[in-house]
């Protein structure tokens, strides 16, 4: 009887983990940028993100070109190869290249604003685009070394390897293994 009071805190605790930082909160459409310019969408409010792929700052606004991403529980895009296509999102104020560099995770909340045409090389592209109200640059994900070694091992494993093949009891080299860890989210307009 003990054992699911226990759990009850553990999965609280694990859910709260997974929430979305503050600016990225709230109620939003579950249409996707891929689906937005069938119909009239304008005025819906979308929590969309995905990698940097250029970013223009204008006189009064900077706009975002996004290659869209499916969002995790926290509102960040996932790493993977599918994508929902493009998408274009402007905010108010001066967001600087060198910070938004492509590639970079971006998470962005606001309204859909119509669409606009631009080239993706010679193709002619339409964006839905959004007004955003928040702009949410994630941080890089670092990457974690972890280093295995080989041991324990049969001293008579394999050419090259153990006493008698000439590579002394050392065995063969670790196996090192990168892969990302998230940090979890902080909140804030990052920019």
């Amino acid at each position: 009887m003990s054992k699911p009071i226990i759990l009850i805190p553990l999965l609280l605790t694990l859910a709260a983990c997974a929430t979305a930082p503050v600016p990225l909160k709230g109620e939003f459409s579950t249409l996707l940028p891929s689906a937005a310019l069938a119909g009239n969408h304008s005025g819906e409010r979308v929590r969309w993100g995905g990698e940097v792929i250029k970013v223009s700052p204008g006189e009064n606004e900077t706009c975002f070109e996004i290659l869209s991403r499916e969002l995790d529980a926290s509102a960040r895009p996932r790493r993977h190869d599918s994508s929902e296509g493009r998408f274009m999102a402007c905010r108010s104020g001066f967001y600087d290249p060198e910070v938004f560099t492509k590639g970079r995770e971006l998470t962005v909340v606001g309204t859909l604003d119509g669409s606009e045409v631009g080239r993706v090389g010679q193709f002619e592209y339409t964006y839905p685009k959004v007004a955003a109200d928040a702009v949410y640059l994630w941080p890089p994900r670092p990457l974690v070394i972890e280093q295995r070694s080989a041991w324990p091992y049969d001293p008579f494993w394999g050419p090259g390897y153990g006493p008698w093949w000439g590579g002394g009891y050392w065995g063969p080299p670790p196996v090192v293994i990168i892969k990302p860890n998230p940090p979890p989210p902080t909140g804030g307009d990052r920019h």
